[in-house]
């Protein structure tokens, strides 16, 4: 029999399921995004809390032995060497447990994301007119 998969409805629930100590590594990520991007939405996207702004901007995840960030490919492109010391794939990087986490890295990443997604949406109501 298949386990039932728990669906979390809002950041603070998932961040709720970790130990004390992810949930504060989880806490302060959400501060850094919020703060990095004040207009951004939150929500629950892919099971993992996600930030919205003129589409998805950025998401997070806790696992086993790391935090998984997911800014999208191009998150990744242009921070790449300063994520040189991190996994990375195509739109993902893992910020290992036990180590300090990169907040102002993950602050210009999410900044740089907000920037790219404004003007995005603003060449789309550019071609609109």
């Amino acid at each position: 029999m298949e386990e039932e998969k728990v669906i979390f409805k809002s950041i603070d629930e998932y961040i709720l399921q970790f130990p004390p100590e992810v949930q504060e590594i989880l806490k302060s990520l959400r501060r850094v995004v919020k703060e990095s991007a004040p207009d951004a939405e939150e929500k629950m996207s892919w099971q993992m809390p996600t930030f919205v702004l003129h589409g998805n901007l950025v998401h997070f995840a806790a696992h086993k032995n790391h935090i998984g960030f997911y800014p999208g490919p191009s998150g990744i492109e242009v921070f790449k060497n300063e994520l040189s010391e991190y996994k990375t794939s195509k739109g993902a990087a893992q910020f290992p447990l036990g180590k300090p986490m990169p907040y102002e890295l993950v602050s210009k990443i999410v900044k740089f994301r907000a920037n790219e997604n404004i003007k995005q949406a603003e060449e789309k109501l550019k071609k609109k007119k």
